[in-house]
């Protein structure tokens, strides 16, 4: 967690189970005296007010189970004020909490495990090292680009669901190829099948040579050929034709807000000193690199196999009397780093089967 010199000079453990309005505190000295234990609203002064009147008892370690979002501010607060942070992981929490007696699920519970957890366990906190302004930049970049990703999937799919409910044949043609702008910019002035039936292939092919001149003509034979093999109007398609238009907008939306984010995640990628030691790693670019200072520059790793154990790339041993072949994929580990270490490997690797969009084995 912290340097063992520093540890040792902590009296005060300070367990903090974070809220939205209101936090829970426990403090206790290194014998378990309770030094403090009630609720303190998510304000900058209760928190200073609380740290200044535990100072008196030594040095303070404050310990939450949620450092980012609604425990950001008692981190600065305490960062502010000189003390030393850590952070307990959820699962060492709950496993912890197992050990204690009863089974209630209350915050001041949950905040004096986590303060004693610091006093008796230092070996389950995680250090917590001061973000600097790039990578909290960075990290709500990259959070909120997660998010556009995720509602991006979510339009596309209702599309595709839509058009598979009141035409499957149609659906076939334009459902692989709603990355196109001519796809989208077509659902949006023609959402029916009776309406692209209208235009007449002649016509289709000239509205979607506009922002597709190699593909309109292809793909106008295509969608003809499918709504030609359907002449039943399935109950619903009124209403898929007022949704479709909405749809198709929306994922444009979405779509022009991804470019624009990932412009400003290169622009701070790029800004940041450790880029081009990032960037010297093969299969290493500007997302990945961005996804690796987020993930990474905050926490300290002793190794590189403590890295990947905290990843989730190190195998796990499970291995009991006569058993051979202990070794097996971890389940657990850093999702979102354990994804961008894999697709830099795959990136990186040169041994690939044509064609193939996963690792050959």
């Amino acid at each position: 967690m912290t340097e063992s010199s520093d540890y040792e000079s902590v009296q005060v453990f300070i367990g903090v189970d974070v809220g939205k309005d209101t936090h829970h505190a426990v403090a206790i000295n290194r014998s378990g005296k309770r030094l403090f234990d009630k609720a303190l609203p998510n304000d900058e002064n209760k928190l200073r007010s609380l740290i200044s009147d535990l100072k008196q008892h030594g040095q303070i370690l404050l310990v939450v189970d949620q450092p980012a979002t609604i425990g950001a501010l008692p981190v600065a607060v305490a960062r502010s004020e000189g003390v030393l942070v850590g952070y307990l992981p959820g699962l060492a929490m709950r496993r912890i909490a197992a050990l204690h007696a009863g089974e209630a699920k209350t915050d001041a519970r949950d905040a004096a495990i986590i303060a004693e957890a610091a006093r008796t366990l230092p070996h389950a906190l995680r250090t917590l090292k001061l973000a600097d302004e790039q990578i909290a930049e960075l990290s709500m970049l990259c959070g909120f680009d997660d998010d556009l990703a995720a509602q991006t999937t979510q339009a596309s799919n209702r599309i595709r669901g839509l058009l598979t409910q009141i035409h499957p044949a149609l659906e076939r043609v334009l459902g692989p190829r709603l990355e196109h702008p001519a796809v989208l910019d077509l659902l949006q002035r023609y959402p029916s099948p009776e309406k692209l039936a209208s235009l007449g292939e002649k016509k289709l092919a000239a509205q979607l040579c506009k922002l597709a001149p190699r593909l309109g003509k292809r793909l106008a034979a295509d969608i003809a050929q499918a709504l030609a093999e359907q002449t039943v109007v399935v109950p619903g398609t009124n209403a898929a034709a007022v949704v479709l238009p909405r749809l198709a907008l929306q994922l444009i939306t979405l779509r022009k807000q991804r470019d624009e984010v990932a412009l400003e995640v290169e622009q701070r990628v790029l800004a940041h000193p450790l880029y081009p030691v990032l960037t010297s790693m093969p299969g290493v670019g500007v997302r990945t690199a961005a996804r690796l200072l987020t993930e990474v520059a905050c926490r300290a790793f002793a190794s590189a196999a403590h890295l990947a154990a905290y990843a989730g790339l190190a195998p796990v041993t499970r291995r009991s009397g006569s058993s051979i072949r202990g070794e097996h994929p971890s389940r657990r580990g850093n999702k979102a780093l354990k994804r961008a270490l894999f697709l830099s490997a795959f990136t990186a690797s040169p041994v690939r089967s044509p064609g193939l969009t996963t690792p050959a084995k």
